[in-house]
């Protein structure tokens, strides 16, 4: 290592471990390797626990801390010819611990400082105390977007390793982390924080923007590069580097983190005058075959596991399918405005499985749909693991060649004994006749029926509808899917009915 970078390891974790030199810090010089460096160094450490910011701050009320206002002409780089803005999020409430920012330009970091009058705030707030503990709890990136002279927000990392974004014209909707661990484990889960960000300060005209992320946490440090580009869809290209404190040997990778209530195939649960509350409908998997599936989401009444094994998936994530406002009638949340995340590896994943956590909710407040990639083999402690990946987020941030279901339904079947399921799949050239052709429905657990497909009117695409009989099972795993002349001609259709 040479001096400087030795310079900026003692620097940064001064910083890390003593907020008070954050204050006072200067310019000191940066490139990525140096995350890395300090990433390796902190996970050559015991875990150390972050200071907690005064109690004041910690008290806040949740109406007292949402009048806590950034003032916009405080951003940073705020009319400067660089393409973008940031804003920042003060401490309190849900997030009792801050990170420290700083800006890298010409190669050289320089902190940023937390300064109370960067906010405006409702009368009702007392008066907070100010000390050396204080940094931000976050930051939302801004850029031109719809609004010729004026900048949008697309972007904020905020709590934890917690990330979202949107493209145009949407509303944000679910989360992706920097990294899961243990989620849905009976020890429970683990959260790995990011603590410190370097925001590198783009050159005019430049189109993306590229923020760096030392994460922290009892098991795992990580160094993160994520390169940003706002547009019609949110583009993050990730680069991650981690190092085990321990053994992972449940670790989830590029994980994304959604709500789902109800629609129809449980509605009955809630007295809701709208159709359907969720920020995303089904998980779709394009695996290492090239076969696509699509896996309507469900609010169980127990926690629920389910696994897609695969080699090198070529894709996966949580989508909103559903765009229309009729679909949820709801004027205040907009479900129908929100976007899908779609997660593209790079480089040789291996052995693994796409992994899917169900958790119950009572409340559309509960963020209960968790989607990842679970290696097949531990991380070793002190391994090291490269990870690069993409991730878009968008109204349809991936289309496969196979035509999509479009809605699922399901309830008693009226016409005889058992449960009815109903798929509707989009128009498309190859169901120019129906009767060409082939359904498969499966199922390990219940005996199904042979399908009926129709033509649907109102979608102009076709509907499959089968019975299944569960008997006493509580739990029934389905597959259909649509084929023409031996051919894949649907994505694959899979559903875990329960009680």
């Amino acid at each position: 290592m040479n001096f400087t970078r030795r310079a900026f390891l003692a620097s940064t974790t001064a910083l890390a471990f003593a907020p008070s030199a954050y204050a006072t810090g200067g310019e000191v010089p940066f490139d990525r390797q140096d995350v890395i460096d300090l990433a390796r160094d902190l996970a050559s450490r015991p875990y150390a626990e972050r200071e907690m910011v005064p109690q004041e701050w910690q008290d806040l009320t949740y109406q007292q801390y949402r009048s806590i206002r950034f003032r916009l002409d405080r951003a940073l780089w705020y009319e400067t010819e660089t393409p973008f803005n940031v804003d920042f999020f003060t401490p309190g409430l849900y997030f009792p611990r801050t990170v420290k920012v700083s800006t890298v330009e010409d190669g050289m970091t320089t902190p940023v400082t937390f300064d109370l009058a960067m906010f405006d705030k409702s009368e009702d707030v007392p008066d907070l105390p100010i000390d050396d503990t204080l940094g931000f709890s976050g930051l939302r990136l801004r850029t031109e977007m719809h609004r010729p002279g004026k900048t949008d927000e697309f972007c904020v990392f905020q709590g934890a390793s917690y990330f979202r974004a949107i493209g145009l014209h949407e509303v944000y909707g679910l989360s992706a982390r920097g990294l899961a661990l243990k989620t849905g484990d009976p020890d429970g889960e683990e959260f790995p924080e990011f603590i410190r960000f370097w925001l590198e300060r783009p050159k005019p005209g430049q189109r993306d923007m590229v923020v760096h992320a030392l994460m922290d946490s009892p098991s795992v440090t990580g160094a993160y590069r994520f390169t940003v580009t706002a547009g019609a869809d949110c583009v993050m290209d990730v680069e991650a580097t981690l190092f085990p404190r321990t053994e992972l040997p449940h670790v989830g990778i590029a994980p994304g983190t959604s709500m789902f209530l109800y629609d129809q195939t449980n509605h009955s649960r809630f007295d809701d005058f709208r159709p359907a509350v969720h920020d995303s409908d089904g998980l779709l998997v394009r695996n290492g075959n090239g076969e696509v599936l699509w896996r309507p989401l469900a609010n169980p009444t127990r926690l629920q596991i389910s696994s897609f094994v695969d080699t090198n998936p070529r894709g996966f994530g949580l989508m909103q399918r559903k765009r229309k406002f009729s679909d949820y009638a709801d004027l205040e949340a907009k479900y129908h405005k929100r976007p899908g995340l779609w997660v593209e590896p790079k480089g040789d994943w291996g052995k693994g499985s796409v992994t899917l956590v169900e958790i119950p909710a009572d409340q559309e407040i509960y963020d209960n749909i968790v989607a990842y990639w679970r290696p097949a083999t531990p991380y070793a402690a002190g391994q090291q693991v490269d990870l690069s990946y993409r991730l878009i987020w968008g109204e349809e941030p991936q289309r496969t060649p196979m035509p999509r279901v479009i809605n699922t339904a399901m309830g008693e079947n009226t016409f005889g004994e058992g449960r009815l399921a109903v798929i509707d799949f989009e128009p498309s050239d190859l169901f120019e006749d129906p009767e060409a052709m082939t359904i498969f429905v499966n199922s390990p657990h219940a005996e199904t029926s042979d399908g009926v497909l129709q033509r649907n009117p109102d979608t102009g695409g076709l509907r499959l509808a089968f019975s299944f009989q569960p008997a006493e099972r509580n739990h029934v795993e389905l597959r259909a899917q649509l084929l023409l002349d031996g051919q894949a001609a649907s994505e694959v259709w899979l559903y875990r009915w329960t009680t």
